[in-house]
């Protein structure tokens, strides 16, 4: 009897995580192209970085969608691959800050804090959906990573709007798109290394 019920909880987080991550899924994907297309229009640095971000974050949303029911160790498997894929988006980040410091064009300041206002309530919403699931298994902690960087990012977009503003120059915008890099990757190295440890650990992920 202990065992069905258990299993039955089990069942029900699983089922209360998924209709979660399928809401932060469509909230990442939407300003994505929100930010992607204002980005575009502003020749922010900084809102492109926090677009390609999000995308970033969709995929590994999808990842968590589709091992959530695997057996724990193939969770933390799937934990590497997510950190691999923020290390890969973060160097792209990096490489269009580059890219700009040559072919650069100052931003407009008002777009970049319309749309930097709009993604940091929609990651705010997300943050606070998966702020539960921040001690959770490698598969839950990760998409709280996810979210509480784009918070981060959301606000540093707001800083380089201001100091686009106020100096007329491109180099806070820049400056912001690598400190957005830097995050992701410091949190694609933890990723890596709690995964890491649970495989060599050889424990349940979720215990």
């Amino acid at each position: 009897m202990s065992d069905s019920c258990s299993h039955l909880e089990e069942e029900l987080a699983q089922g209360s995580k998924r209709k979660i991550l399928w809401l932060v899924l469509f909230i990442n994907l939407t300003m994505f192209f929100v930010e992607g297309i204002g980005g575009w229009l502003a020749q922010s640095n900084a809102l492109m970085a926090d677009a390609l971000d999000m995308l970033g974050d969709s995929v590994i949303y999808g990842f968590s969608l589709f091992v959530i029911q695997l057996d724990p160790i193939w969770r933390t498997r799937a934990g590497i691959l997510k950190g691999l894929i923020m290390s890969v988006f973060a160097l792209g980040i990096l490489g269009s800050a580059i890219y700009r410091v040559y072919y650069h064009a100052t931003p407009d300041a008002s777009t970049m804090g319309v749309i930097g206002g709009m993604a940091l309530a929609a990651n705010l919403f997300c943050a606070y959906l998966l702020l539960r699931f921040k001690n959770d298994d490698i598969n839950m902690r990760s998409a709280w990573l996810c979210s509480r960087n784009d918070v981060l990012a959301n606000l540093g977009v707001l800083v380089a709007a201001g100091g686009v503003a106020w100096t007329s120059s491109h180099w806070p915008d820049l400056a912001v798109g690598v400190i957005i890099a830097a995050l992701i990757l410091q949190s694609s190295f933890g990723i890596f290394k709690d995964a890491q440890l649970e495989l060599n650990a050889g424990r349940d992920p979720s215990g």
